[in-house]
């Protein structure tokens, strides 16, 4: 099974913003071996910390998740 178009765009959108796992993990207030394994897919992302990252990045959940309209 491939993995959900949103963990691309969770690596691409931190890579693009020229910051690291534990950048984001600190904004999200959690381990940066925890914000690696949301980002491999390792771990479900929650809608809590889905909601912060759109926030953080300014953009919308549906374009966050690839979404299409």
């Amino acid at each position: 099974m491939s993995k959900p178009n949103y963990l691309k765009i969770m690596r691409d959108l931190r890579e693009d913003a020229d910051k690291t796992q534990k950048d984001l993990a600190d904004v999200l207030g959690t381990s940066q071996t925890m914000y690696a394994r949301y980002e491999r897919g390792a771990n479900e992302l929650p809608i809590r910390h889905l909601m912060t990252l759109c926030d953080y990045y300014h953009i919308s959940a549906d374009d966050f998740l690839g979404r299409k309209k």
